[in-house]
């Protein structure tokens, strides 16, 4: 079997790679633009993550350019000025529609998740399967609790600024957004029809998700997000009154997709990516239809 360059004999032992630059060193850091390992001597900071020497002097053993004039992010997005430009627009959004809902509650029936209410054959009816189908957006948006808000904003803030940064926004977005849709969707597949769901947590925890994914395509230590994931774990299903539908739904859609944008070849990165992001959509869409069948 042959070896990965910059590696020895004896990394079967200790699973990790040596320093290209120092083959006495062994390392869990690579090069975020040729992916080579890197050990603490030789890595240079980067707007996302480390760079070789060589990589960050564009000289002859630098890895090949970026398709695009600008930096790419591990994830192939190009690096922006403002790493957190989406996940402070993100939460202006969320405080936007809480305090519109404070100013008037009565709109608060109008955005939540609801399947169907009143059930049939009471007449008129609201919700998604009453054709309402904005529900499964304008939900993930809204909060009646400034504790709840709080929560979910302070943790869309520690998540959302790292991902957006090795991600890149455009692929940030999709994810939060489709993360979103997939805790409502489970919401309104497997809740009762009258149970009103709303909040970010459906999106905070496909950040989870992906933020699991990416640290371990990384290498990093993982027990602090597994720690605090386990927590939020327990408390979805240990207290009353929390969707753990719209939790699942965005964990599980969160780490198909995180690990389809982090582990995507190279050559085939745009295909693979938003392919991953386009199936869990597809899925979303039709676990919805089905519900809607079933509720009407």
């Amino acid at each position: 079997m042959d070896q990965a360059p910059g590696s020895r004999p004896d990394d079967a032992h200790s699973g990790l790679p040596v320093c290209y630059r120092h083959p006495d060193r062994e390392t869990g850091i690579r090069c975020t633009r040729c992916e080579r390992p890197i050990c603490p001597e030789c890595m240079v900071s980067a707007s996302v993550g480390f760079q070789c020497p060589e990589c960050v002097r564009g000289g002859p053993g630098a890895g090949p350019a970026p398709a695009a004039s600008r930096p790419r992010t591990i994830a192939g997005g190009a690096v922006a000025a403002d790493p957190r430009l989406l996940t402070k627009i993100l939460i202006g959004i969320n405080l936007a529609v809480f305090l519109a809902v404070q100013v008037r509650s009565s709109l608060l029936d109008s955005l939540v998740l609801i399947g169907q209410w009143p059930p049939a054959p009471f007449t008129p009816t609201e919700g998604v399967a009453e054709g309402e189908w904005y529900r499964m957006v304008t939900s993930v948006f809204t909060h009646e609790e400034i504790w709840h808000l709080g929560f979910n904003m302070l943790s869309l803030w520690w998540l959302g600024g790292p991902l957006e940064q090795a991600l890149g926004r455009v692929r940030y977005l999709t994810l939060y957004l489709v993360s979103g849709l997939a805790g409502s969707a489970l919401s309104y597949l497997v809740a009762s029809p009258g149970t009103a769901t709303l909040g970010a947590s459906g999106a905070i925890f496909g950040l989870f998700g992906a933020t699991a994914v990416l640290m371990r395509r990384l290498r990093y230590d993982m027990r602090p997000i597994i720690a605090l994931l386990v927590i939020n774990l327990i408390f979805t299903f240990g207290m009353s009154g929390i969707s753990w539908q719209a939790h699942i739904g965005g964990l599980v859609a969160g780490v198909v997709m995180g690990y389809g944008m982090v582990h995507a070849p190279r050559e085939r990165r745009a295909l693979v990516q938003f392919g991953t992001c386009g199936l869990v959509f597809a899925v979303i869409v039709v676990l919805t239809l089905l519900r809607t069948v079933q509720l009407t």
